[in-house]
């Protein structure tokens, strides 16, 4: 009885190992990528600096007018090289107040560098083309400086044309720009005989235990607890649950695709995975409509602020044509949201 119980588990694992091996040029993804380093959260960084190199768009700052707590911390800073400044003569647009996020390992050592990411609070324009100044970052409003950032800033989005797309010029990230400066407070490792997906999902996690008990030669060495969660129960590793553990962080499975359209409500860019079309349906949005459907041919008709497409049309084209009607990225955002709830977009509609 327990031998025919085990054939078809047998089986299962052999197919989806198999599977995984077919399609490694393709869609192979390391079991790594797939869950979570550690179940420890990041550390939360913050900090308040100025953005320098502005071209113009910067606060509106005028002798002490305007984002009076940018002119105050210009004041601060050059008195720290014993350059003294009155406030009211100071008429600068060329900086800008911002505020300085991050999230760090904690596990990361002194020295250690990390993105960090910079948003206006002032009535800065643009940050494009602007550099960090040094800012330190703490864990607590009033703590000790954890680490520091400074960096030129990569701002996303193409450049500004109309004023419902300025808000997209007012965000931006430093690559590497932070380094840890102090040690982190360090949970406890966590046990090694668990491993948490990244985007829970039964399938995906059904994969991953058939793999890992093909790859060790013994079943159930690998147990799905939930869409979320594998329990490893390994056994003979004569060198150690670690070794084991990135033995088994290395194998390699063919993780399923997810439909999903990602949409920038900022800069408008948009990201679709899988093949995605989109069905019938009618949207209108302020000036603009979308029809999908209810004709017999293939091409997109644009006529007056309304755009006709054939049922089935690929979220790009669908794009390409608000685009082409000079649709802003918040209206492109919101009619696809329509159309996911119309049931058009048989996929994940995600706006950032």
């Amino acid at each position: 009885m327990s031998m025919r119980r085990a054939l078809p588990y047998s089986a299962l694992v052999l197919g989806l190992f198999g599977l995984a091996g077919r399609s490694a040029a393709a869609q192979d993804a390391r079991i790594r990528d797939l869950v979570l380093a550690d179940a420890a959260p990041p550390t939360r960084l913050m900090g308040y600096g100025l953005v320098t190199g502005l071209n113009g768009t910067g606060d509106r700052v005028t002798g002490g007018n305007g984002s009076r707590q940018t002119v105050q911390s210009i004041v601060n800073l050059l008195r720290r090289f014993d350059v003294e400044v009155p406030a009211e003569v100071l008429r600068t647009r060329n900086v800008a107040a911002v505020l300085v996020t991050a999230e760090v390992s904690p596990y990361l050592r002194p020295g250690g560098r990390f993105e960090v990411r910079v948003s206006s609070v002032g009535d800065a324009q643009s940050l494009r083309g602007g550099v960090l100044w040094m800012t330190p970052l703490v864990a607590d409003a009033g703590g000790r400086p954890m680490a520091g950032a400074q960096g030129a800033l990569i701002v996303s989005g193409g450049e500004t044309r109309t004023v419902a797309n300025t808000g997209s010029q007012t965000t931006a990230r430093v690559l590497d720009g932070g380094v840890l400066e102090a040690e982190m407070p360090r949970p406890r490792a966590a046990a090694n005989d668990r491993l948490f997906l990244k985007d829970p999902d039964l399938n995906t996690a059904v994969r991953i235990a058939a793999v890992i008990d093909s790859a060790l030669g013994a079943p159930k060495q690998a147990l799905v607890e939930d869409p979320g969660l594998i329990r490893l129960v390994l056994k003979d590793t004569a060198n150690g649950s670690s070794a084991a553990l990135a033995f088994i962080r290395d194998l390699r499975i063919r993780a399923p695709r997810t439909s999903r359209v990602t949409i920038d409500a900022r800069s408008g860019t948009i990201v679709a995975g899988g093949d995605i079309s989109i069905g019938e349906a009618t949207v209108s949005h302020g000036g603009l409509t979308l029809s999908i459907g209810g004709g017999s041919g293939t091409d997109t008709t644009t006529v007056a602020g309304e755009v006709r497409m054939a049922a089935g049309a690929s979220v790009q084209k669908v794009a390409s044509a608000l685009r082409a009607l000079q649709a802003t990225a918040t209206e492109i955002a919101a009619i696809f949201e329509a159309l996911r709830d119309a049931g058009a977009i048989a996929a994940e509609v995600i706006v950032r």
